[in-house]
């Protein structure tokens, strides 16, 4: 019987107990090249998931991980037993990315993408003003606090719960959109927004106020305007053991557990 996945190529961080891991699977099992691989198995946390998925973006190759780091959300339990049945019983979630294109004070545009969040930061102990805008329509005039964020429901539970934004199922067709440290308006507490909405984030006083801009792990500072949509022309495929889904571990998480 023809298996899923024949080519495996191993990837782990930097961090020891990665690096031991990827040493035994590799004495283990073949392995081959990324570029000639069919899927990628990720050793270490959260942090080396959302580099691989960046790293192999727009390839369509599933990443299958493997916790060797700190919470490990994102990845299954380390074993180094019955790999390929591992891989051909596990389940696929889909994912996009967000598209952030960030204009610089001086009129540059900058483009990236984000899986977990695009978040605006206050870059001094001045809080940002920001407008809010939505499909074009201005939703809040004049935002003062330290930052604003927009979470895909597979960053939901990271920067965003942090900051007291809601949970997301997986297949919620939803955005998050929650400020970080709001002073005004003190009541508003974040929207939630289809998943086709167009986000425009304007910084006022940007030269007073400076903000930047960062889509996971890429920023770009001293922004005058960010613009935030779902690019769902890209599909990431993420491999989870059977029961232990990113839907059901998002649904743990509301149960906090």
């Amino acid at each position: 019987m023809a298996r899923r996945f024949n080519n495996i190529a191993f990837v782990g961080s930097a961090a020891p107990d990665a690096q031991d891991a990827l040493k035994v699977l590799q004495d283990r099992y073949p392995s081959a090249a990324p570029e000639e691989a069919d899927v990628i198995v990720a050793l270490g946390g959260d942090g080396l998931m959302l580099q691989s998925l960046h790293r192999f973006m727009g390839t369509a190759k599933p990443i299958y991980g493997m916790n060797k780091g700190t919470v490990g959300f994102l990845m299954n339990d380390f074993r180094e037993e019955d790999l390929f049945d591992r891989l051909e019983a596990a389940e696929r979630s889909v994912v996009h990315p967000l598209l952030m294109v960030a204009w610089d004070v001086h009129g540059v545009a900058h483009t990236a993408r984000a899986i977990n969040e695009v978040s605006m930061l206050r870059q001094t102990y001045q809080a940002g003003k920001l407008r809010v805008s939505v499909d074009n329509r201005v939703r809040i005039p004049e935002l003062i606090a330290d930052g604003i964020l927009v979470a895909t429901p597979a960053g939901s539970t990271a920067y965003n719960l942090s900051v007291g934004g809601p949970i997301l199922p997986l297949n919620a067709p939803l955005l998050a959109l929650t400020p970080i440290s709001a002073f005004r308006p003190r009541r508003w507490r974040g929207a939630l927004l289809p998943d086709y909405a167009k986000i425009q984030i304007e910084v006022l006083e940007a030269g007073n106020r400076p903000v930047s801009a960062v889509a996971d792990h890429t920023e770009f500072r001293n922004v005058s305007r960010v613009d935030v949509s779902m690019d769902r022309s890209v599909d990431l495929v993420m491999l989870h053991d059977p029961g232990h889904s990113l839907d059901e571990r998002i649904l743990r998480e509301q149960f906090g557990y």
